[in-house]
């Protein structure tokens, strides 16, 4: 009885930000992706922008709300389109806190412009390049400090310390949005979640022989052989978008090879370097493992999207993700096939030989709620889009995505009561938050300079058109021009 419930809750969550219109994207962590993003993208089919109906005729005058005196146009643009809300808790929540805002305050009209995720990463640099930013928009972590020194994006430290909602920020998520001198250019948006997740079926793997996923790369590589005899792939896997290798793989398993302090100095320009020995060793295992036959043959040439259905069908044992691929899986399953949901287990990567750590994965908030720095010259539009940004990143948006999803946000949220959700969500809000070594996602800091070439090489390698010690030598190189 109480697993219907949780069921029947979980569904009318779903059900409610769909009738309204405000769901929300790829963390989003997380990230990414929603859209989709962290990021994810959106479904090949899915139109690649997406134009809000404005929140109120341009001539309205209605009474300001909250005591926003501004009442014209605010330019907004994001990646949480209302595909990658469906069952996306991050992208949910971020629409649901525009829709309130637009309700609260009629006398302004809210321009959104919505991409997909990878659209959005294009869109938003071709803007910066041309100073042509919106008023307000989601900032990624990577482009942070080289935006800041160009002037394009407002600082927001003394914004942030005036915020009602400051004392329950959660510092360690400013980390990706600060420059060296310890001002901070993002509010931190969307959910707080991995961008690396084993997302596996429990009964696959038990008919494989093994009780739970497997601990050791090595046990990967034997059940390998019995799933392609059932004409299974072993793990499913998308990087058409190249981000993803990057994302949702090498930053952990970087870190199990080089350890935590390693990319630290990277970010730091502490003396680490790209072509360092244990950076090439985590090269070279990924270049063996998508040559060893575990992943889908198409993983260079399909989206996180695609992969995740390969998952869905049944004809992967398992997928790897980001958190938002996990909110769509469980959200489809659970409407679909409620037999494969409960049969839903989490790992982390397995530990493999010659790697430092493990029990690994990569968490954090890679996109923040920036101001266009143009705005100081308009103090109550300013003032709107400070409001704004409070509004996406504050307790409400915080509450929302932890009684519904099990997730949390920038704002801490006390006591969170896991006993309203079923077994398989509170596994994935322990698995996220509790009993695994969190460590940082690369592509959320340094430069995206750097991560455009260390991603390109990185799917070369991937196909086997290049070499470890080649796709080290060429990010070395970018990180040393461009960072």
């Amino acid at each position: 009885m109480k697993k219907k419930l949780v069921s029947m809750l979980l569904a009318s969550a779903m059900v409610a930000s769909m009738l309204t219109g405000c769901g929300g994207g790829s963390d989003d962590a997380g990230s990414t992706p929603a859209a989709e993003t962290e990021t994810p993208a959106a479904d090949a089919e899915t139109p690649a922008a997406e134009e809000e109906a404005p929140a109120a005729d341009a001539e309205t005058e209605a009474p300001a709300a909250d005591g926003l005196a501004y009442t014209g146009d605010l330019n907004l643009m994001h990646y949480s389109t209302s595909e990658e809300s469906e069952g996306n808790g991050g992208s949910d929540g971020f629409r649901t806190m525009i829709a309130e805002w637009k309700e609260a305050n009629p006398n302004i009209n809210l321009v959104e412009n919505v991409l997909a995720n990878d659209e959005y990463k294009t869109q938003i640099a071709t803007l910066a390049a041309a100073d042509d930013l919106p008023d307000v928009f989601l900032l990624q972590g990577m482009n942070t400090k080289a935006w800041a020194e160009q002037g394009l994006v407002m600082d927001l430290t003394d914004i942030i310390a005036q915020s009602p909602y400051a004392a329950d920020y959660q510092e360690a998520y400013y980390t990706p949005f600060k420059t060296a001198d310890g001002k901070v250019y993002g509010l931190p948006a969307l959910t707080g979640g991995t961008c690396t997740v084993v997302v596996y079926d429990k009964q696959m793997w038990k008919d494989a022989g093994f009780d739970s996923f497997p601990a050791t790369w090595d046990e990967v590589l034997t059940a390998k052989d019995y799933f392609s005899g059932e004409g299974i792939d072993t793990i499913a896997f998308g990087n058409s978008g190249k981000w993803q290798a990057n994302s949702c793989f090498m930053s952990t398993i970087g870190t199990m090879f080089t350890g935590k302090e390693w990319f630290q100095s990277i970010i730091d320009k502490g003396g680490a370097a790209f072509t360092d020995d244990d950076q090439v060793a985590a090269l070279k295992f990924a270049q063996d493992a998508f040559n060893s036959g575990v992943f889908n043959a198409d993983f260079n040439a399909v989206s996180n999207e695609d992969a995740r259905e390969y998952y869905i069908a049944g004809d992967a044992a398992a997928f790897i993700g980001g958190n938002w691929d996990v909110s769509y899986i469980m959200a489809t399953l659970l409407e679909a096939d409620e037999e494969k949901y409960n049969n839903i287990g989490f790992a982390t990567f397995p530990s493999i030989e010659g790697a430092k750590m493990s029990n690994v994965q990569n968490i954090g908030m890679g996109y923040g709620m920036a101001i266009n720095a143009k705005l100081a010259d308009d103090p109550d539009k300013l003032a709107a889009a400070i409001d704004l940004i409070y509004k996406l990143t504050g307790p409400d948006f915080s509450n929302f995505v932890a009684s519904n999803y099990a997730l949390g946000g920038l704002t801490a949220v006390d006591n969170v009561d896991l006993s309203a959700f079923d077994q398989i969500t509170q596994d994935f809000y322990n698995w996220s938050y509790v009993d695994t070594e969190p460590c940082e996602i690369y592509d959320s800091y340094v430069s995206s300079a750097v991560w455009d070439v260390y991603n390109t090489g990185l799917q070369d390698l991937l196909n086997g058109d290049t070499d470890a010690e080649t796709v080290a030598a060429d990010a070395q190189a970018s990180y040393e021009a461009n960072y």
